[in-house]
């Protein structure tokens, strides 16, 4: 067995209407005046209101800033930092989505800190320690609550990952009743983006691990069994949760065994159009999948009785044929455009997009199964153009 490290969030609850528990684990953290950060929609629905009043409640005074936006730019980031400067915060809440999640961590970060987030691109380049940090997923996709990585949009219009084991929260938050208001396209989205964390872990090239894998296949199963359930119905809330602790530990696989291509071929969709980070993932992740049977043939076959389980297979060929196919057929499921130039992408658009794959993302192509090279990438992208 080879080497490796697994890092993971200290605590992790799942409970339903555990939101009332906020004020009661922030002041249990030492915490007197804490930042809700999220974005417009959750303050809008009310959500923010709610969490500052349990933190009241526990004599924990409150602030929000509720001006998060999808895959946050780095501007966003320093308002929030500065909002919980002014605010004099001791304590941080994630509230909301990754973005939400993801800006969290960095104020959490930077608050007492005189680094700057682009000082921060890269991995372990955090200095000093963070305030107290509660993360509390609102969707059930990113993971974001149990990883050491936030993701921003650089002034370039870039997506940039910051690394760093200060990022991991004290706490993950898990709530199913805060996923019953998502609309059925934001939880297929983020449910394939979950699933694709799980499937991108456990065919790493560079890091897999047995830790990672076992999370990787529990977390399949259970995002598997309830995908279609929550998309018809939103209000299942046994499928709620268990689509909440699927993507919690899809996240603690892919943080600890990596991403691959599918992540890298979705960032520049998310940057340059703006089409959310779970949708870009299924977008690609179709022909990515089918370009990686080749070396991952085994791999697939391995996954498959776990999303198609009482299925019955002849070979590994078998297997994961009907591994892809049904991912496949999820995505045509769950409604969401299938095609780029429904989104806004041109043919003009991909020799770009390809290039910044294949030059800015490498790390992830070179965790991917097998390699890829930028004419693959553009090939993929006209695939699904």
């Amino acid at each position: 067995m080879t080497s490796f490290t697994f890092q993971t969030t200290p605590r992790a609850i799942c409970e339903i209407g555990g939101l009332a528990r906020l004020g009661e684990l922030m002041a249990g953290l030492g915490v007197s005046r804490a930042i809700v950060v999220c974005d417009p929609g959750i303050a809008a629905c009310g959500l923010a209101e709610r969490a500052a009043s349990f933190l009241d409640a526990a004599s924990v005074t409150a602030t929000v800033f509720d001006q998060v936006q999808a895959d946050p730019p780095v501007w966003v980031v320093r308002a929030a930092v500065e909002t919980a400067r002014s605010f004099q915060a001791d304590g941080v809440i994630g509230l909301g989505g990754g973005s939400s999640l993801d800006t969290a961590k960095l104020v959490a970060l930077l608050t007492r800190s005189e680094q700057k987030v682009e000082e921060l691109y890269g991995v372990d380049l955090a200095r000093g320690h963070r305030l107290p940090l509660i993360q509390v997923p609102t969707t059930a996709g990113t993971g974001s609550e149990v990883t050491w990585v936030s993701v921003v949009t650089s002034e370039a219009n870039e997506k940039k990952a910051i690394y760093s084991s200060q990022l991991l929260p004290d706490i993950a938050l898990l709530d199913a009743e805060l996923t019953l208001g998502m609309p059925p396209r934001v939880t297929a989205a983020t449910a394939l983006d979950a699933m694709v964390h799980a499937i991108e872990a456990y065919t790493s090239r560079t890091r897999k691990n047995v830790v990672a894998d076992a999370l990787a296949v529990k977390a399949l199963e259970l995002l598997g069994a309830n995908i279609r359930r929550v998309v018809t119905d939103g209000s299942d809330i046994e499928a709620r949760s268990a689509m909440l602790v699927g993507s919690m530990l899809a996240g603690m696989a892919f943080v600890n065994a990596s991403v691959a291509a599918v992540h890298a071929l979705s960032y520049p969709l998310g940057a340059r159009f703006h089409i959310p980070h779970g949708h870009s993932n299924a977008l690609v992740m179709g022909p990515v999948f089918r370009f990686n049977i080749l070396v991952a043939k085994k791999a697939y076959a391995e996954l498959a009785p776990h999303l198609l389980p009482g299925r019955s297979f002849t070979s590994d060929e078998e297997a994961a044929e009907a591994f892809v196919s049904e991912l496949e057929s999820l995505v045509e499921f769950v409604g969401l455009e299938t095609r780029l130039s429904q989104l806004g992408v041109t043919e003009a658009d991909i020799p770009d997009m390809a290039r910044e794959v294949t030059v800015g993302i490498q790390r992830l192509l070179a965790t991917n199964p097998r390699d890829m090279s930028f004419e693959d990438v553009v090939g993929i992208y006209q695939t699904v153009l």
